[in-house]
């Protein structure tokens, strides 16, 4: 099957170090099919150690080093014709990033690709089309452990993009929050999040569509049977029982991983008020992001 697919399709991989997780897939794509066929991660929450540090510590570079040592494997037991390796909000905080990128490439022949916030937008949205479609207006918005990226579709270009310090491991950080939540600590992520949101215009002809690994946890969550629309009272109901609730709990409750767990809290209430400050009532979920952007891209520039 794999052979018969080779002849008419590109083997093409596309690995991101971001601020939750390091993330590999490979996929069998042309310009008119794309099969994941490898789509692995590992977390790492480089977003909230860089926010505690400032740097990404020895023990956690060493990690990162051993994830993509285990990536280059398995590409080139598959024979991946052409692999993009690129880092986002965490690796670019990070005082010593130059460091750790010259380290992987000298041990594993690796260049990576430190990306801007305007270039990883871009490739959450060619990832985001892919999956939703290119004919209709709508408002991406793309958060993991460093960032929120949100981006404009008006159904044939690009709008401004903007990009906000509200990654799941920065809330962490700066709310201090615990689970169970205490009604304080609650409060004052909810006032950081507004700080934040308080310059984005409202966009309100824009439907909003969600993506990422944090948007796709609030869906696995509260949507097993996979129905990608998520309405506001659902968020509503899913912060109030997670800022009651434990890790494990969580974890055992939403069917989510213990690491997903801990970031459920804060990233419920930011999509929450997400929703609230664009006035809109529901989100859909996207299932591709930017490493689907990523291989999307690849072909585009086939020759």
């Amino acid at each position: 099957m794999l052979d018969s697919l080779r002849r008419m399709a590109r083997l093409l991989a596309a690995a991101d170090i971001g601020s939750n997780t390091a993330h590999l897939l490979v996929a069998m794509a042309s310009k008119k099919r794309f099969r994941r066929l490898v789509n692995d991660s590992e977390w790492l929450s480089l977003g909230e150690v860089v926010s505690r540090h400032g740097h990404i510590p020895a023990e956690v570079a060493a990690e990162l080093l051993t994830t993509l040592a285990e990536f280059v494997a398995t590409t080139r037991r598959l024979g991946v014709e052409k692999t993009y390796v690129f880092a986002t909000e965490a690796m670019r905080r990070a005082d010593n990033h130059e460091a750790i990128l010259g380290t992987i490439e000298r041990e594993l022949g690796l260049a990576v690709d430190l990306i801007s916030p305007d270039r990883e937008a871009e490739l959450g949205l060619k990832g985001v089309l892919c999956d939703i479609g290119r004919e209709k207006p709508l408002l991406m918005a793309e958060t993991g452990g460093g960032s929120l990226q949100i981006i404009a579709w008006d159904g044939e270009s690009m709008g401004v993009d903007h990009s906000l310090p509200l990654g799941t491991g920065v809330l962490l950080v700066e709310s201090g929050v615990s689970q169970p939540a205490s009604p304080g600590e609650v409060a004052k992520l909810e006032s950081f999040i507004g700080e934040a949101l308080a310059g984005l215009p409202r966009l309100d002809n824009f439907p909003l569509v969600a993506s990422g690994g944090v948007a796709r946890g609030i869906w696995r969550a509260l949507h097993p049977d996979g129905e990608r629309t998520l309405q506001i009272q659902e968020l509503e109901h899913l912060q109030w029982s997670a800022s009651r609730l434990t890790i494990p709990q969580i974890a055992a409750r939403y069917g989510v991983k213990a690491r997903r767990a801990e970031t459920l809290l804060p990233a419920t209430i930011l999509y929450r008020m997400l929703l609230q400050h664009l006035g809109q009532a529901s989100m859909q979920v996207s299932v591709y992001g930017v490493r689907e952007g990523a291989v999307v891209e690849m072909m585009e520039r086939s020759p």
